[in-house]
């Protein structure tokens, strides 16, 4: 009984990782101008080193299986955001129809804007990670990456590229823009993987 009286709230600090603060807000960070683009417009090119190199239109990801996440958001900036609620399409289920190359090892994504970031396919082949067009039940806003943008959640936020275009496979791993401008190649929160050593 007096167990349950003196149980402290709800406590989130075991999900936020260190260095960070809880927002309730949604900051939005971009670099650059932000892309204008209408759904029919999108184009996702998954090319590289694939054995079937193809591009889905738009009616072609809403034909994919849709699944919703409810997951936690960690910029690099220092701020978490706990239980984001998306919807699109599971990596996992994209990547049925990829027919990958034996020496495929990481992924460059390409963004409308011109914008790149890198993955390893470890990271990348997770079951949670989302091609996100729906937040909080709406379609996804242009400053949050809309109409398309993929959703990493155990890496900070930059690796969950905005206004999606292109997945290159690759067999090594290239750094993208801010990896190559400074930060950290993976981007882990839990290691406070923020900035590159060298």
């Amino acid at each position: 009984m007096f167990g349950n009286f003196f149980k402290s709230p709800k406590d989130d600090r075991g999900r936020v990782p260190p260095g960070q603060t809880l927002t309730e807000r949604f900051p939005v960070l971009t670099y650059g101008p932000t892309p204008s683009l209408k759904p029919q417009e999108v184009r996702l090119k998954v090319y590289g080193r694939v054995e079937n190199p193809f591009e889905l239109s738009w009616d072609d990801l809403m034909g994919l299986p849709q699944s919703d996440l409810t997951a936690d958001f960690h910029c690099v900036t220092r701020w978490s955001k706990l239980d984001v609620k998306w919807r699109g399409v599971r990596v996992l289920d994209l990547m049925e129809q990829v027919r990958l190359e034996p020496s495929a090892k990481a992924v460059l994504l390409h963004c409308y804007g011109g914008y790149t970031t890198n993955l390893l396919l470890e990271d990348f082949l997770r079951p949670e990670n989302l091609l996100a067009h729906t937040l909080y039940g709406e379609p996804l806003p242009r400053d949050h990456g809309g109409p398309l943008r993929l959703i990493v959640p155990h890496l900070y936020a930059w690796k969950s590229a905005k206004w999606l275009r292109g997945l290159e496979f690759l067999d090594r791993e290239e750094l993208g823009f801010w990896e190559v401008n400074g930060y950290h190649r993976r981007g882990d929160p839990w290691k406070e993987e923020r900035f590159s050593d060298g």
